[in-house]
């Protein structure tokens, strides 16, 4: 499906989530890891909420790091829970979500 979020696959207004965040593509460590060509395609479609709780729960560092495909954030247990939370919601369903979560 195209037009879906892919870590809960609903069909709503997506987002354009860098999977190595722009912020990081500097670091010498992350360009030693990735190609440019790979840090500017890396790239998932997430709806708002996903995006907001992937930003809440990881740090740039972690994204770039441990957390650089669709696949491995799916792995992380906050980030799984939350989308089989939200998986099962109506499309329009928005979330509140607090300030912030990071330890």
């Amino acid at each position: 499906m195209e037009n879906c979020c892919e870590l809960c696959g609903r069909m709503t207004g997506l987002t354009r989530h860098h999977l190595i965040p722009k912020r990081v593509h500097r670091s010498e460590s992350i360009r030693a890891k990735f190609t440019k060509e790979v840090l500017n395609q890396r790239i998932a479609k997430l709806c708002k909420a996903c995006h907001r709780h992937v930003h809440r729960t990881l740090k740039e560092r972690e994204l770039a790091v441990q957390f650089h495909s669709v696949e491995l954030l799916r792995e992380h247990p906050d980030i799984q829970a939350f989308v089989d939370w939200l998986k099962d919601k109506p499309d329009d369903f928005s979330p509140r979500l607090s300030r912030r979560k990071r330890k």
